[in-house]
């Protein structure tokens, strides 16, 4: 298999509001804005996030939809500077999510800090030097 990831897809609660909250909260851009009734999603750099209703992932998968809490993984998104990585999440606060942790110098050298989406998906803003 080769190492890469074409679409990361979140299953949410709320198709509408998770829709409303990365388009026209944080301005991802969205693909086709025909069929969000049932499914969005948007062209990002090198991926393509989508939003799909977590009852409806779950029957996909065919799994139970329920569980709460940290779910073992974050999504990231990378920015050129520390002060970027505080206007991002500036950004994200303004267009309703949660501040969960705050941009700060962390161990391995860069700056990153975290937010949490409407449906309590963890999203790291950072800044690595090394990239």
């Amino acid at each position: 298999m080769k190492p890469h990831i074409t679409i990361v897809t979140l299953g949410v609660e709320d198709l509408q509001r998770a829709i409303e909250f990365y388009h026209n909260g944080l301005g991802f851009p969205l693909m086709d804005e025909g069929d969000t009734e049932s499914i969005a999603f948007f062209k990002l750099e090198g991926i393509i996030l989508g939003l799909y209703p977590r009852d409806k992932l779950a029957e996909d998968i065919t799994i139970s939809p329920e569980g709460s809490g940290f779910q073992g993984f974050t999504l990231a998104h990378n920015v050129g500077s520390p002060e970027e990585v505080d206007n991002t999440l500036a950004e994200a606060v303004a267009a309703g999510t949660e501040l969960v942790k705050p941009g700060q110098k962390v161990f391995w050298g860069g700056y990153s800090g975290y937010f949490k989406d409407p449906d309590g998906f963890y999203w790291e803003v950072a800044h690595n030097p090394f990239l």
